[in-house]
């Protein structure tokens, strides 16, 4: 018994279990966010009347609230305009630019492939669901394309992830969580802007969290993935992608592979 409980020690210990039961975790999750999303997928293409209901319901409530408050209505595009998709994608490609000078190239073309992957992969599920924008005779905004999900959802939760993902090394430790909270602040706002906006029903920014969350999900599983086969070190979660990135460590060899 003694013998079976180091043994079980040991294997908790151990780098390959450690990387083994993250990576299954990640397929984990991302198997998890995909019900929801599919679910919400498929109760829009059938037009389900309890989610419109809900969703006319949400729009028209909030889109009243904002129409009566026009410093509301100037709060909320500007959340919308600092935080537009195109903002985190302009970013995060100024940062793997920056990655790639300075040698740490897994991380340069992990950052550009997931930020411009979430940017095809929203276009595509819009294009293929077709969903219209809320309508509104009096709206206070207008946004061009389709509904289904919301762009700027899914863009705040993807910019947000990776940009945490990259820069938690270069935190202190005793901020980083302030950095968490920030970006899950963020990601919120940006939400609650798009349907106080009128341009966006619930469930739009609903599916463009979870769309976004999975993808985030997957890539960082990829990525976890080709560490391990250059022979790195699996880190947790809260150290960023790379800890390396903090004392630049490992650059010659990033360089190479």
């Amino acid at each position: 018994m003694a013998v079976e409980q180091q043994r079980r020690r040991w294997r908790r210990l151990d780098p390959d279990a450690r990387f083994g039961l993250r990576l299954t975790l990640a397929l984990v999750a991302v198997s998890l966010l995909a019900v929801p999303f599919l679910l919400l997928l498929l109760l829009v293409l059938a037009k389900s009347a309890p989610l419109l209901r809900l969703d006319t319901m949400v729009a028209t409530d909030l889109h009243r609230v904002a129409r009566q408050r026009h410093w509301l209505v100037h709060s909320l595009t500007a959340v919308s305009t600092v935080f537009d998709p195109r903002v985190f994608r302009l970013v995060t490609s100024a940062i793997a630019v920056w990655l790639w000078v300075i040698g740490r190239r897994r991380l340069a073309l992990w950052a550009a492939a997931t930020i411009w992957g979430a940017a095809l992969l929203g276009v595509a599920v819009k294009s293929g669901v077709g969903r219209s924008r809320p309508s509104f005779a009096d709206a206070v905004a207008v946004a061009p394309g389709r509904s289904f999900p919301s762009g700027h959802a899914l863009g705040s939760v993807v910019g947000c992830g990776v940009l945490l993902l990259i820069l938690l090394p270069l935190i202190p430790r005793a901020w980083r969580w302030v950095a968490g909270v920030t970006a899950m602040l963020i990601v919120a706002v940006v939400g609650l802007a798009r349907v106080g906006l009128g341009v966006h029903y619930l469930s739009d920014v609903a599916a463009g969290w979870l769309l976004g969350l999975g993808w985030l999900a997957a890539t960082v599983s990829v990525f976890e993935t080709w560490r391990r086969e250059v022979g790195a070190r699996p880190v947790p979660p809260k150290e960023g992608l790379e800890p390396e990135l903090a004392s630049g460590r490992g650059v010659r060899r990033d360089r190479r592979g």
